[in-house]
């Protein structure tokens, strides 16, 4: 033999290198990269073979039970569109150029899709969700027009807008107000909804105000269970809002002011309630805790008005909302002792008549 002599074709590698990777969940596609032929996956998948079918073209590389992690992926190699193709992954595509990612960095296998609902809160470390492996169905995020049906322990939840995926552990995972719409969609028991809703205020998840906006574009806000869970939501929100203002004035050292008000004028008309009001200064701190309804654009005119009203008077309302007291609550303690130091270079204000609320 001389160097021109070609080399026999190399021996196919056994199929157990597969198995014994780290990621024991491949599409077909995947597979037949590996070279993997159509017989020798039937014969894998057969029944009592090594391998088995979990989804739709989607293959577990062993016999056992899979773990919450293997169906974790599986579902999203169900419905992940991979690179170039217009169908689901594993079924008609190729797979996607390895370290290829999209903007927001979801790995190239799960373009367009997310886990959410139930599942995704849990992801998210909600303890008032089931585990992972006791849950029959893991619900994916995909786009509206992706042609894909729900099947095994998939249930394809469809979305005009793909929200940003948070990473967990790996996984794409909806954010927590767009899990909790998907979770509340499936769930007709009231209590669990009010405390997966209280969990997501109390554990800090995210505000009430984002909740309401999502369950309202999931037209949930229709449900009568949903409706009272959320009238509880919004009042833990504003407990807990309230509490962070009393923390904000202690821990920066703002002067004392009167708590939970309401202003009128002298045997005239009522001027609205504050949360709290410095009457030398006259400056006043008022929480939006307004909740995005159907009627928030009234509710927003109510608010508008009440501060035009207090402003001409000589009052400086400052708004601070739960998010900022949550994650800025320096910045907005900066921006009260500020108007409290501006008092002195305006004109008095209007006298006015506080009353507790």
């Amino acid at each position: 033999m001389n160097h021109n002599t070609p080399l026999p074709p190399a021996s196919p590698r056994p199929l157990l290198h597969l198995a014994a990777g780290r990621r024991r969940v491949l599409t077909v596609a995947q597979l037949r990269t590996h070279g993997v032929t159509t017989a020798e996956l039937t014969e894998q998948c057969r029944p009592g073979g090594a391998w088995q079918q979990l989804l739709p073209g989607v293959v577990l590389l062993h016999p056992g039970p899979p773990t919450s992690e293997e169906r974790l992926h599986a579902v999203l190699l169900y419905a992940a569109r991979e690179s170039g193709t217009p169908g689901a992954a594993g079924v008609t595509g190729v797979p996607a150029q390895p370290g290829a990612e999209d903007p927001h960095g979801t790995p190239p296998a799960y373009r367009e899709a997310m886990i959410t609902g139930q599942a995704a809160l849990t992801l998210h470390g909600f303890t008032s969700t089931p585990p992972l492996l006791s849950l029959e169905k893991i619900d994916v995020l995909v786009p509206r027009l992706r042609r894909l049906r729900s099947t095994g322990c998939a249930r394809v939840i469809r979305t005009p807008v793909l929200p940003v995926p948070r990473q967990v552990t790996g996984v794409p995972v909806a954010p927590v107000p767009r899990a909790l719409a998907d979770a509340v969609a499936e769930l007709p028991d009231a209590g669990v909804v009010r405390r997966l809703l209280t969990e997501a205020v109390r554990g800090g998840h995210c505000e009430p105000a984002s909740i309401v906006r999502e369950l309202n574009q999931a037209k949930l806000l229709g449900r009568p269970h949903v409706v009272d869970a959320v009238d509880s939501l919004l009042a833990e929100g504003r407990a807990i809002a309230e509490d962070r203002l009393y923390r904000m004035v202690r821990e920066y050292g703002l002067p004392d002011p009167v708590w939970n008000v309401d202003l009128r004028l002298p045997g005239g008309p009522h001027l609205g309630g504050l949360d709290a009001y410095w009457p030398e200064q006259a400056v006043a701190v008022e929480l939006d805790t307004r909740a995005p309804r159907q009627d928030e654009d009234a509710m927003w005119s109510e608010y508008a008005r009440k501060r035009e009203t207090l402003e001409r008077l000589g009052i400086t309302v400052v708004h601070i909302t739960p998010r900022k007291l949550r994650d800025a609550m320096e910045q907005q303690a900066t921006v009260v002792r500020t108007a409290l130091m501006a008092a002195g270079d305006r004109d008095p204000a209007a006298y006015v008549v506080v009353l507790p609320r």
